[in-house]
């Protein structure tokens, strides 16, 4: 990783809005009004700051308040869907705020329940998922994201964790901009049960969805299951 990605205090110093690094052409490429789809990205890219800032306003004590509360609800819509003794389950490493489920992972971990981290292994393409359990030493992967070391066991999910920066009522979620999510997605046959995490606060009307922009399931917020779809995904 290069210096851009973390400052003197090991926060995340890159740009809120992370699409031309990653995926410069992905906001639309199924799209046939480039126009339209750049005023989106414009809109998204303005959005992302705003709401990363919303994230960064809490403080550390509101933060795992939140977490927290998150956690709570998770647990039940998971064992609502099935999610448990040899579940394959997607988490993710917390990064810029984004709510911390990591004892979420390590009790359903020790319930039985398989935990993967998602890794980027090349730029642009799918995600795949590395198993992780609690004595896992991570190293750095992508944008200094820990993630589980390249020799450990491939798995394909049952259900996935995708943190939101914001999201709307259609269960449609805005992350940082790369698309890693919903090609993986698009990729992974069937899919699996796919559960937003994000707060209540980051709400929006619409993330105006494009081609390529896959729903999730629910959105889980501190104030519960904010957002659900209905779609028999029991595992």
């Amino acid at each position: 990783m290069t210096g851009r990605d973390t400052d003197a205090a090991g926060r995340y110093a890159s740009s809120p809005c992370m699409a031309s690094d990653v995926a410069p052409d992905y906001f639309d490429p199924l799209g046939v009004d480039p126009e339209q789809a750049r005023d989106v990205a414009r809109w998204r890219c303005a959005e992302r700051t705003r709401l990363a800032g919303l994230r960064e306003g809490l403080g550390q004590t509101g933060r795992a308040e939140v977490s927290a509360k998150i956690a709570q609800h998770l647990n039940r819509a998971l064992a609502a869907h099935g999610v448990g003794r040899g579940s394959v389950l997607s988490g993710y490493w917390p990064i810029k705020g984004e709510p911390d489920l990591r004892p979420v992972l390590t009790a359903l971990h020790h319930a039985g329940v398989t935990i993967a981290l998602p890794v980027v292994e090349t730029r642009a393409t799918p995600l795949v998922f590395r198993r992780w359990t609690p004595e896992t030493r991570l190293t750095r992967g992508d944008w200094n994201i820990p993630v589980p070391p390249s020799d450990a066991e491939l798995l394909t999910p049952d259900a996935t964790l995708a943190p939101c920066l914001g999201w709307d009522g259609g269960c449609y979620r805005l992350g940082w901009g790369g698309g890693y999510f919903d090609r993986t997605l698009a990729a992974l046959t069937p899919q699996p049960l796919a559960i937003g995490i994000a707060l209540a606060a980051a709400r929006l009307t619409t993330i105006y969805p494009q081609p390529h922009d896959i729903p999730l399931n629910s959105i889980v917020t501190e104030d519960g299951v904010s957002a659900k779809r209905t779609v028999n995904h029991e595992l």
